[in-house]
Parts: structure tokens; sequence; C-alpha cells
């Protein structure tokens, strides 16, 4: 696997999106990253999924704020964990009822989600994690077995499938789905997942995270095949920017170019949940990120995590309105 040569740019690649539905995802360029759950409560990222349900306590939730802040921030697309590596979903499945159902809230937070985005002018997107801690169905995550040993049985990738086709028919048009540590799926199991999902919601993105990474190689073998490029914790090379063009299929003789677009995701502050003590990143930090983000050609999907109490916390809040004001500045005079 490799970037095709940056002079090689064929009229429309292989890819199942054209590149006019591509770049018109590319237009959105801001976006915002909601991780909230029972991690927020358990206080642990990777949390065990050994924790009851009750234990997800929001007492003041408000999802139209989460969606309002990011509205007024500039952000034009915004991705909620519907399922972490907790296990707990924050919709009502029929699959499971480690849920929103039986906890302290019962909100529907997916529904309460897509409504708001859609009152307020934002594209929605869900993530879903294929670590799964409390639904394991003969499964070894990265938890009990490390990264090199984990994977996933027939049984939990059919339960995935099921729960993310409730979040495909349930809940109204997404501009992308995202599929988190993808790699112990199985080539098999990712390709199922990337079909049912382009099957269901044609339109959305597939994203399936390959994690750390600068952008200038695509690991195949963990997250193929994908819509998008995904550059976690990093930003794009600084030799080139993110160049979108990638040749696959040289391994088994039968070469293609394919246009895979570009995502930035990290966090406000330093966590992906929120964590009591954590703080936003420097202004100049947030500021050189969105810029670098713009001129190396990938979106910047921007964690921004809800307080136990259900709302963004208004340093964060201020920081992001900071960012824009500073942002459209820089606009004006360059």
């Amino acid at each position: 696997m490799k970037l095709a040569p940056e002079t090689h740019n064929p009229p429309q690649g292989a890819q199942r999106l054209s590149l006019e539905a591509l770049h018109r995802w590319e237009a959105l360029e801001y976006g915002m990253f909601i991780h909230f759950g029972m991690s927020t409560f358990d206080g642990v990222e990777l949390s065990l999924g050994d924790r009851p349900s009750m234990d997800y306590a929001p007492d003041r939730l408000d999802v139209d704020q989460w969606i309002g802040v990011a509205r007024d921030a500039g952000m034009q697309y915004a991705v909620l964990t519907a399922k972490h590596v907790s296990g707990h979903c924050l919709w009502p499945s029929r699959h499971t009822d480690y849920t929103v159902a039986t906890s302290s809230n019962t909100t529907d937070v997916c529904q309460a989600f897509v409504s708001a985005c859609e009152r307020r002018g934002v594209k929605p997107a869900f993530y879903y994690c294929s670590w799964d801690n409390h639904h394991l169905l003969g499964s070894m995550t990265p938890t009990l077995a490390g990264w090199e040993k984990a994977f996933t049985t027939q049984a939990y990738r059919d339960f995935q499938l099921r729960q993310v086709e409730e979040l495909l028919t349930q809940y109204g048009p997404l501009v992308e789905m995202w599929i988190d540590i993808p790699g112990p799926l199985g080539h098999e199991g990712r390709r199922a997942q990337y079909e049912q999902i382009a099957r269901l919601q044609p339109q959305a993105l597939v994203v399936m995270n390959q994690g750390l990474s600068d952008g200038s190689e695509l690991k195949f073998n963990y997250t193929w095949p994908t819509d998008v490029m995904t550059i976690e914790r990093w930003l794009p090379s600084s030799n080139r920017g993110y160049n979108p063009w990638h040749r696959v299929g040289e391994s088994v003789g039968s070469t293609r170019d394919f246009y895979i677009a570009g995502e930035v995701c990290d966090p406000i502050g330093n966590e992906w949940f929120f964590v009591e003590n954590d703080r936003s990143r420097s202004d100049n930090d947030l500021l050189g990120m969105r810029l670098l983000c713009q001129a190396r050609n990938a979106n910047l999907l921007l964690d921004v995590p809800p307080d136990k109490h259900g709302v963004i916390p208004s340093m964060f809040v201020e920081a992001l309105m900071r960012l824009r004001r500073n942002f459209e500045r820089m606009q004006t005079t360059a």
C-alpha cells in the first residue's frame, strides 16, 4: 500500500463515491467530535464495560446545547459516539439492555442529537466502536488480549451489524458513519460492514479509523475498505500536505487508484472524554490546527466532550468562540 504519485490524477478514480460527492464532504472542512457515554461517568477512556447501566447519569443533559455550540463555532457537521469501548449504547437498542433505556437518564441521545442537528443546520454522523468490552460474544478485545491478538467472532460481528443497522435506519440521513478499531473485524468483517453502510445510506462516507497517523500511508490491512483516511492525534505531513490519491491492489496484481479524503481528529484538550482537570489547548495551538488542516487538504474533526451534567463546559465553549474569531480574522487578512 502506498500513495500514488502526486502527478497521477485519474479523472474519477475507482472509489464508490464520485469526486463531486467527496469534494462536497471536504468543503464542510470543520466538524465537532462528541465523546460522551459511560466513560464520562466511570472516568476510564477504555472502559472495562463492567459498570452498571445506572452509572450513566447526566442530570442536565442538553444535546441541543452541544449542537448550538457546534453551529456557533462554525462547524458544519458533528460525530456522536453512539457506542464506545464500554459497550453502553446512547440509544435504546433492541439487541442489548446495556443502553440508556436502563440508565439513570433514559433520553435517546442519538435521536436528540439528530433532531438538534436538523434544527441547527449541522450535518449528523455516528461513531461506533468495534472494541466492546461488555458484549464479547467470544471475542478477545485489546483489553483482554493486547492489540496483536485481538479478534472478533462471527457472533460479535453479526451483533455489530444489527446495531449499526439500527443507527442507519432509525436516525435520519448521516453524512458519515465512523467505525473505530476496525482491525479486529478482519478484512471480510470490514467489507461486510462497509457494504451494509453503503447499502443503507449510500450518500454517507464510511470511515474506518486507522488510529495514530500523519496521513502519509493507508493501513490497508487494518482499515480497508474505507472512504476516509483518518489522521488521529497528528496533522497531515508537512512535506506536501495530504495527498488523497492512493494506489490499492498491488498485492493481488490488480492496481487501481482511489481518492480517499482526509480527516484529522484530535481533542480540544488532552482527553477524548470529559476529565475534571482537563483544559483547552491554547488559542494559538487551536488556530494552528485549524489553519494547517485547511492548508493541507484535510477536514478537522475537533473533539469537544460534554461533562457529567451532559453539557459542554463554558471553558470549551469560550475557546471555540475565540477560535472562530481568530480563524475568521486570519481569512480576511490573508
